[in-house]
Order: structure tokens, then sequence, then C-alpha cells
């Protein structure tokens, strides 16, 4: 089973930045809507960006502005460059397709935003 490959997350101070990348094998990689997803214990996991294959973009109402979503079909990568970071977007971080059948969930990479 496939399973995307998460990383770039650390420990931050409020207002400071991240580049989070993520991987995923196989040869279908630019053929699908791929997004970034955020969770906190407790709380279900939620869908923060979003990029088609032919790069059409959206973001949640909390990350809009903040984060930018991007991706590379030549090396299978999609990447989440956050800016400004708040304390509110300590999570971790996943990726995965959009619609459709998923991967299987990632370990994800854990951002921590100190206050």
């Amino acid at each position: 089973q496939i399973q995307p490959v998460e990383s770039g997350g650390a420990l931050v101070q409020s207002g400071g930045s991240l580049r989070l990348s993520c991987y995923v094998s196989g040869n279908i990689f630019s053929f699908y809507e791929m997004g970034w997803y955020r969770q906190v214990p407790g709380k279900e996991r939620e869908l923060v960006a979003r990029i088609t294959s032919d790069g059409d973009i959206n973001y949640d109402d909390s990350v809009k502005d903040r984060f930018t979503i991007s991706r590379d079909n030549a090396k299978n990568n999609l990447y989440l460059q956050m800016d400004r970071l708040k304390p509110e977007d300590t999570a971790v971080y996943y990726c995965n397709r959009v619609t459709g059948w998923q991967y299987d969930w990632g370990q994800g990479t854990q951002v921590t935003v100190s206050s």
C-alpha cells in the first residue's frame, strides 16, 4: 500500500515559518488533487489547503494568506509553506488525496508553535 511520507515539522516561535514536504511513491501522483490536512488530539482531521493536478488552489480561511501549497509532479512532492505561524496552527500535518479513494495515512509531521 502506498503511504505518503511527510516531513519538515518542528518547534517554532509564533510568527515564524516552516516548509513541509510530502512524498508519494508511484506514478499516479500527478493525476490527483492533493491536500494538506491537520489534526489535534480530540478533534477530527481537517483539510487546510488543496491543489488540483492543474494547479488550482484553495485554502481554509484559517490559513489563507499565510500558507502556500505547491506541488512538483516530476518529483512526486507536495509542499506547504507556512508563514506567520500562530499557536493555533499546532497540530500533526498530513497529506493525502482530497477526493475519491485515499492513500493509507502516513505518520504525519508535528508542527508546534510556541507563543
